[in-house]
């Protein structure tokens, strides 16, 4: 095992660019992951890790034998690692699709939620209820983020990701025959325990922007999620939650 000791090192260099560049990460095909529970799950998912930075000394693990391992002291570990205080390991994985291939039967479509740990939280929370796949649509949080990554909790290992430009998305669903219903504060809208949802895809928008003129256009219909007059809107992550409960209910 190749022990490092500078931060001139190729491999320091490599992981700190996977942390903070996102058009690197897709040029090299990698993304990094950090924790020895994340570590198990991506081995135990099938995930393909092609190697493993080591924080003093490396532990139990069994690894493929094509796994590249190194080791590092702390203090250079935690240079590396985009998470504080981290007790690592750091391993990167190759990027390739997320979930079993196949026809939808339902799915949760993001528009423009920007923040990595929402994006992640539905993710995590998509695979719970069993929905066939998160669609990732008009400026989300990169999917292959470090902390987009870290909430997801392991699920980004098994769950169908797909990321799509908004002109494309109503052909595939269409492809898919899923109607598509929007999230969105509108007069019309109905509530969403009277919406049959099977054979559906409901979509979520930012909290600040909300759902964009050209998604609801595309629309079969909208939905709202019944609150107290006098409450804000829910976080994206949450409301997300909520509607995925229902059409899993």
């Amino acid at each position: 095992m190749e022990k490092i000791s500078s931060r001139k090192n190729a491999y320091i260099r490599h992981v700190r660019l996977l942390a903070f560049d996102g058009a690197y990460r897709r040029e090299r095909g990698e993304y990094l992951c950090d924790g020895m529970k994340t570590l198990r799950e991506a081995l135990a998912f099938g995930a393909r890790v092609t190697s493993v930075l080591w924080k003093e000394r490396a532990e139990d693990c069994p690894l493929p034998p094509e796994t590249v391992q190194l080791c590092a002291p702390g203090d250079l570990f935690d240079y590396a690692s985009p998470m504080q205080n981290s007790p690592g390991p750091l391993f990167t994985v190759s990027i390739r699709g997320c979930g079993k291939p196949g026809k939808l039967r339902s799915a949760i479509v993001l528009e423009g939620v920007q923040d990595p740990g929402n994006v992640g939280t539905v993710i995590r929370t998509a695979n719970a209820f069993g929905a066939d796949a998160v669609i990732l649509t008009g400026g989300c949080a990169d999917l292959y983020h470090p902390k987009t990554v870290r909430s997801t909790m392991g699920a980004i290992f098994r769950q169908r990701v797909l990321e799509l430009e908004l002109p494309y998305l109503k052909d595939f669903l269409r492809e898919q025959e899923l109607s598509l219903y929007a999230a969105a504060l509108d007069e019309r809208a109905l509530d969403v325990r009277k919406v049959d949802l099977h054979h559906a895809a409901v979509a979520v928008g930012s909290e600040g922007r909300g759902l964009s003129a050209e998604m609801l256009e595309q629309a079969d219909g909208t939905v709202i999620i019944p609150m107290r007059p006098d409450s804000e809107s829910l976080n994206a992550a949450v409301a997300a939650a909520v509607l995925m409960w229902e059409a899993f209910r």
